[in-house]
C-alpha cells in the first residue's frame, strides 16, 4: 500500500486542512507546501569485487525559519525525492509540535543495504556524506538515524565531516555511538515517547492503561521499544510483527524474549508459543490500542473501517492516510498523530545535541524524565487544541506546528 500512495501530496492535503483553520495567506501556505532545499547527488562506489556501482541520495531540507534542519537519513529501495520530501516536511511540524529548536530535514539512498558487506556501507556513507557536506554541520542540518542506518552509520558521517573541516564536530549528527559524544537513552526514545503518550492517551480517555490489549506493528527500534515499555507498564502485548509477518498470543507475549529473535532469518515468527497471522489481519485485532510503527499508508480507506483498536498511537510516519483519518473519526478512534507520537526521537536527538555544543553530558535518568515532561505537555496541548477547534489531533497537532513555523517565517521577513 505505501509503495502505491503519494506521501507528498499525503503530506500537502494535511498543510491545506491546518491552513484552513489557521487562516493562512495563500503566499505563505505556499512557502510552507515547498521545501527550501532539494540536493540530488549521483555518486559512485566501489564494491569488494572491484566492480563499481553508482547510486542515487538525496538531502532535503524543508524549513528553517525555527533554526537548523533536523531528520534522519534512510537507505532503503524505494527511497525516492518526493518521499524524502514528505518526511522533511513532517518533522517540520513535529519539531514546532514538541516545541524544539529546529526545521525539518530528511535525506536517503535508494540502496539495499543486505546486499552490501561492512566495508562497503561504511565507503557508500563516507562518500554520501562528502557529496552533501555542503549543506551539513552542527548549526546547519543535523542528520540522525532512520531505516537502514544506525549508530554506526552516523560515526561514519560524524568521522567523515569532521575530517573535511579539520576538526571533531560531534554534534553534526545525533543517534552516534556514546563514545563518540552520543546521549544516553537516545536509542529507546522514539518507543518511550510513543509509550508516554499512549499512556496520556488512555487517562484522558478514562482508559486502564495496566492490562489493556496492545498490538504493535513492526518489531524495530521503535516498535521493539515501545512493545517492551508498554509491558513494563502493565499493558498485555498481544500481537507484534515484523517483515517477515506478524504473531498473535491473546494472552499476552513475553517481548524481551522475543527481542531475540529479530534480525535473525524467520524473525519473530520462529517464535513457537504463538498463532502466526498476516500483518493485515494483524491490524484488524480486537484489542485497546494499536501502535502502528512500521511503514507509511498502513491504515487505509480499504481495512480503516475495520481496524478495533480505540486509540492508535503512531510509532510509524504517515501510517494512516488522509481518507482513513475520516473513518476512524466517525467511528470515535482517536488517532495520536506522527508528528507528536514519534516525536521522542528528536526530542532526544535534541538533548544529545545540546550536550555536544556544550561537552557536558547527562545521566539517563535525566534524559528519559526531560523527554517524559515535554511528550506529556506537547500531548496535552495538543489535546486542548484539539477539543477548542472541535477536530481530530492530527489537525489540531498541525494547527499548533504549522502556527509556530508559520509565526517565525512571517516574523523573519523575506529578504530582501
Amino acid at each position: 500500500m505505501s509503495a502505491e500512495y503519494d506521501v507528498l501530496d499525503m503530506a500537502r492535503r494535511q498543510l491545506d486542512l491546518a491552513a484552513a483553520h489557521l487562516d493562512l495567506d495563500e503566499g505563505l501556505k505556499s512557502v510552507l507546501a515547498r521545501p527550501k532545499r532539494q540536493v540530488i547527488v549521483n555518486f559512485p562506489v566501489v564494491l569488494d569485487n572491484g566492480e563499481v556501482m553508482c547510486l542515487e541520495g538525496y538531502r532535503v531540507q524543508h524549513n528553517v525559519s525555527r533554526g537548523p534542519s533536523k531528520g534522519g537519513i534512510r537507505y532503503h529501495p524505494d527511497v525516492d525525492l518526493d518521499e524524502t520530501t514528505a518526511l522533511a516536511m513532517w518533522m517540520t511540524w513535529k519539531c514546532a509540535v514538541v516545541n524544539i529548536p529546529y526545521g525539518g530535514a530528511k535525506g536517503g539512498v535508494k540502496v539495499n543495504t543486505k546486499t552490501l558487506s561492512r566495508r562497503e556501507l561504511e565507503k557508500l556513507t563516507r562518500r554520501f556524506t562528502a557529496e552533501i557536506n555542503i549543506v551539513l554541520g552542527e548549526r546547519m542540518d543535523i542528520p540522525a538515524p532512520d531505516i537502514g542506518t544506525n549508530q554506526q552509520v552516523m560515526g561514519w558521517i560524524m568521522d567523515t565531516y569532521s575530517m573535511g573541516v579539520g576538526y571533531t564536530v560531534p554534534g553534526v549528527v545525533t543517534g552516534k555511538p556514546l563514545e563518540l559524544g552520543g546521549s544516553e537513552g537516545r536509542i529507546e526514545a522514539t518507543g518511550r515517547g510513543v509509550v508516554v503518550v499512549a499512556q496520556e492517551a488512555a487517562d484522558q480517555m478514562g482508559m486502564s492503561f495496566e492490562g489493556a490489549r496492545v498490538v504493535v506493528q513492526g518489531f524495530g527500534n521503535v516498535g521493539s521499544v515501545a512493545a517492551r515499555l508498554a509491558a513494563d507498564a502493565g499493558a498485555k502485548v498481544i500481537a507484534v510483527s515484523d517483515a517477515q509477518g506478524a504473531i498473535y498470543n491473546p494472552n499476552g507475549l513475553p517481548i524481551r524474549k522475543l527481542e531475540h529473535y529479530a534480525g535473525i532469518d524467520g524473525g519473530i515468527r520462529n517464535f513457537k508459543d504463538a498463532e502466526l497471522i498476516t500483518n493485515e489481519e494483524l491490524l484488524e485485532l480486537e484489542c485497546e490500542m494499536l501502535f502502528p510503527c512500521a511503514i507509511s499508508a498502513q491504515i487505509h480507506e480499504g481495512n480503516a473501517g475495520r481496524v478495533k483498536a480505540k486509540l492508535i498511537v503512531e510509532g510509524a510516519n504517515g501510517p494512516t492516510t488522509p481518507e482513513a483519518d475520516l473513518i476512524l473519526a466517525d467511528r470515535g478512534v482517536l488517532v495520536v498523530p506522527d508528528i507528536l507520537a514519534n516525536a521522542g526521537g528528536v526530542v532526544a536527538s535534541y538533548f544529545e545535541w545540546v550536550q555536544d555544543l556544550q561537552n557536558f553530558f547527562w545521566e539517563e535518568a535525566e534524559v528519559n524524565e526531560r523527554l517524559s515532561k515535554i511528550m506529556r505537555n506537547a500531548y496535552r496541548a495538543v489535546h486542548h487544541e484539539m477539543m477548542h477547534s472541535k477536530t481530530n489531533m492530527r489537525t489540531a497537532a498541525l494547527i499548533i506546528g504549522v502556527q509556530r513555523v508559520a509565526d517565525a517565517t512571517v516574523r523573519r521577513g523575506i529578504f530582501p
